[in-house]
């Protein structure tokens, strides 16, 4: 019998996978789009993606469970399926490049500036390279390990209580020079990881509440934006946040111990652990999608071959800008995929199990 994902692994892996390196810009960004008080905009972007979620579960249980690949190919046929998937993969697989280079060059802009990026950048792909080959159930092992590690950096927060001031939140909301719905574009795409979930279905047993957990890891997911970006509004006036490019990383360079410098670079060392696992999830998922072309081809050749041609693709940006812009394209892309995915296969299930029933009634 084929070990089974546990709810509590399931939860953790998409909250680990939802938050990335994102969290460090999501304030400017709040503050950028929605001006004034622009933290409560988490609330119903939030909302909208359990709705999401919620899609996704009806899809879990019309298919009873089964792969989404499976459902596919039981109505379309592969040569049309088999193009799709290259695309798709390949997709996820540079989200998952791209995000792993985005931390490498705010990691080296804030600690080691004369360091070449693709160094670190190579490390990192190389423990993803390790850690997908060991496949989805230790990755969801790991990452509740490295959710153990990192979850009690929200507690510093509290560090700065003494600093916050509800007169820098102002009683007036989304005041100021805003972008709105690009703005809910680009928050909607802070919480995009709970969408890998429709290639869980495999994976987890059937009597499994699957989507209890997914929801948890989500709502943790939005809690923790919600805190930081209410803290972050009470303790920079918006001027501030709108000049400061990575204010959590000014937040956490304001903390002093008699006994460590420049806390903030350890600190901002415990975000590869979950930088890390988006980049892990998005290109399992990658790899998912193209096994189904390449059945033969060896998984760990497989993903070697993902994370090296992405990798070789990301050196084309330079820059943390330029990194931005390119993961904007495909992020917008990968949204999406998100929203008519999941109405998509409701769509051909419904047709499918409406052909099971006509032979009954004849």
């Amino acid at each position: 019998m084929k070990e089974k994902l546990h709810p509590i692994h399931i939860g953790i892996l998409i909250y680990m996978t939802q938050t990335a390196v994102v969290i460090l810009s999501l304030p400017r960004s709040l503050a950028e789009h929605f001006g004034t008080n622009g933290w409560v905009i988490l609330i119903p972007v939030s909302l909208f993606v359990a709705f999401n979620i919620f899609v996704i579960s009806i899809v879990y249980r019309m298919g009873k469970g089964r792969s989404v690949f499976a459902v596919l190919e039981q109505s379309i046929p592969k040569a049309v399926l088999f193009p799709l998937y290259l695309a798709v993969g390949f997709l996820w697989a540079l989200i998952g490049s791209l995000v792993g280079k985005q931390y490498v060059l705010v990691f080296q802009m804030s600690s080691y500036q004369s360091a070449p990026p693709m160094v670190f950048k190579f490390v990192c792909d190389f423990l993803a390279w390790l850690l997908i080959n060991k496949g989805i159930h230790n990755i969801a092992k790991a990452s509740t390990i490295f959710f153990v590690m990192i979850f009690w950096m929200i507690l510093l927060l509290f560090y700065h209580l003494s600093d916050f001031s509800f007169t820098r939140l102002t009683p007036f909301f989304f005041q100021g020079e805003t972008d709105f719905w690009n703005g809910l574009w680009e928050v909607y795409s802070s919480f995009l990881g709970f969408e890998l979930s429709l290639l869980l279905f495999p994976y987890v047993a059937s009597k499994t509440n699957m989507f209890k957990a997914v929801y948890a890891g989500h709502f943790l997911t939005s809690f923790t934006y919600l805190i930081v970006s209410f803290v972050m509004f009470g303790f920079f006036s918006l001027g501030q946040l709108t000049s400061l490019v990575n204010p959590v990383i000014d937040l956490l360079a304001l903390i002093q111990l008699p006994f460590v410098e420049r806390i903030e670079n350890l600190l901002f060392g415990f975000l590869l652990y979950t930088t890390l696992i988006t980049s892990v999830m998005y290109f399992w998922a990658a790899q998912e999608a193209w096994a189904r072309v390449f059945h033969c081809v060896k998984p760990a050749v497989l993903n070697a071959f993902l994370i090296l041609s992405t990798g070789l693709l990301s050196l084309v940006p330079k820059t943390a800008e330029d990194v931005r812009s390119w993961l904007k394209i495909f992020v917008n892309i990968q949204i999406g995929v998100a929203i008519i995915f999941p109405v998509f296969l409701i769509l051909l299930l419904t047709i499918q199990n409406q052909k099971k029933r006509v032979p009954k009634n004849a």
